[in-house]
């Protein structure tokens, strides 16, 4: 049997790992979107390295775009297996899939009106609205803790990642000819002690593991809360410079933590006379599937709705869903806080708030996780002076910042205590997937340390045997 890695190899977006038995059978692990990735995302997204029609099935870690987000175009090429996920991750996948494609169209579009004026010929999405619908058909949803069958070949077990409602690491026993082999890939491993979330469980026992490595050389810092740190933010940019604080953040996950951290301000009574706008519909969709599960809250969460039935509300929050409430924003003089997606700030309705907003010092763009270093994002946390959105230069004159503590990827602490369950000497072969080359170098040496004594860091398109 071997693994070859088409996606979030030596880097963090695009997941796709293919396992190929030796009866010719095919599977996938996951099927992300690169993203941030500059010039190079459309090729990227656009070229698999292996024909899709050969995958027999498509197993999916969770929801977010990076590891779901090129599903409909995999349908679309020849794919016509069978996809297997959480039921949460099914619910959820089918928003972010449909939006995406929304995205997509949309920012096609606006572009194409530039590329005519020049002269130049038309883009057009990676796939539609109908792509997105058409490969929902192929979803089967499978429950936390229960072998399931995907074939005579494969079996699959799904154990709580803990990084957003319905994540799973993706446990497989799979029968090639005469050998049985164990392989665990860990999708996305949440943080152990998360707010709202269940920790992330122990799994069976691996002969080969795909870890992911996107903080695999750092900690993250616990000495402020998330509600501490917001609203040192909101009094810093609204209340004292009379500006608009901006915060990209994924409409899964992210956004609802903030809205929690929000509603603990309010609880507590520190929450300033503010109006708070969540501008992204998906966010509100979200939001109201992640209501559905709440079994995968911790006993914190699930304790706090016997006496507060929503916990991601609070007073001043309006959520904006079209797209004409969308731009009266920009003509907003007063200070007030925008939620809006995308979290890399590299597509949806954050890149024109920030288009509009970038240039006025009293305004404060706040970081809310990871960003690919060629992302929007990612650009701004470097200290970019000018950035280009939608074509158009910028000077950059509000404040950036980040908040650290609130990304929903373990740090190097939460991926060790995730492998503290594996005896190192049974497992033969390691891979890091999902991180920046250098920061899996370190994590590298650091699970050698720990006893895995085959630990590699393949490049994208590489085949290993196992």
């Amino acid at each position: 049997m071997t693994i070859s890695f088409h996606g979030a190899a030596r880097t963090v977006t695009g997941s796709k790992h293919l396992l190929s038995l030796s009866n010719g059978k095919k599977y996938l692990l996951d099927c992300g979107m690169f993203q941030g990735m500059g010039k190079e995302t459309d090729m990227l997204n656009r070229h698999w390295g292996f024909e899709p029609e050969e995958v027999s099935a498509l197993i999916l870690s969770h929801a977010h775009i990076d590891h779901s987000g090129l599903i409909p175009k995999l349908v679309k090429d020849g794919f016509r297996g069978n996809i297997f996920c959480t039921p949460a991750t099914k619910d959820l996948t089918a928003i972010l899939l449909e939006d995406s494609a929304g995205i997509q169209e949309g920012d096609v579009k606006y572009v194409n009106k530039r590329r005519a004026a020049e002269g130049l010929p038309y883009l057009k999405p990676l796939y539609t609205t109908e792509d997105a619908m058409a490969s929902l058909q192929a979803f089967h949803g499978v429950e936390y803790g229960e072998w399931y069958r995907v074939d005579e070949f494969v079996e699959v077990l799904f154990t709580d990642a803990g990084h957003i409602i319905g994540s799973a690491a993706v446990n497989l026993r799979i029968t090639d000819g005469a050998k049985q082999h164990r392989i665990t890939f860990s999708g996305d491993i949440g943080r152990y002690r998360d707010i709202i979330l269940k920790s992330p469980s122990d799994f069976p026992q691996a002969d080969v593991i795909l870890i992911e490595s996107t903080y695999g050389n750092s900690l993250h810092d616990m000495h402020l809360t998330t509600p501490d740190i917001l609203l040192q933010w909101i009094e810093k940019s609204c209340l004292q410079k009379k500006g608009k604080l901006i915060l990209p953040a994924f409409s899964v996950g992210r956004t609802q933590e903030i809205l929690f951290a929000l509603n603990q301000l309010e609880v507590e009574r520190r929450l300033p006379e503010l109006e708070y706008f969540v501008d992204s519909p998906l966010s509100v969709e979200a939001t109201e599937v992640i209501k559905r599960f709440p079994g995968n809250f911790n006993k914190s969460i699930q304790k706090l709705m016997e006496t507060d039935n929503d916990p991601f509300s609070f007073r001043g929050l309006k959520y904006i869903k079209s797209v004409e409430e969308s731009k009266m924003l920009n003509f907003r003089n007063g200070p007030c806080v925008i939620i809006s997606a995308s979290g890399m700030a590299d597509a949806g309705r954050i890149k024109h708030h920030i288009s509009n907003n970038i240039e006025n010092s009293r305004n404060t763009i706040l970081m809310t996780g990871y960003c690919e270093p060629n992302s929007l994002g990612g650009r701004l946390m470097a200290g970019a002076k000018e950035v280009k959105i939608f074509g158009v230069l910028h000077e950059v004159h509000a404040e950036i910042g980040a908040i650290r503590s609130m990304s929903a990827h373990g740090d190097f602490e939460d991926l060790s205590q995730w492998l503290a369950c594996q005896d190192p000497n049974q497992v033969q072969k390691l891979f890091l997937v999902h991180g920046e080359y250098d920061v899996q170098q370190q994590f590298q040496q650091r699970l050698m340390k720990k006893g895995f004594k085959d630990v590699e860091i393949p490049e994208r398109h590489t085949t290993h045997s196992v």
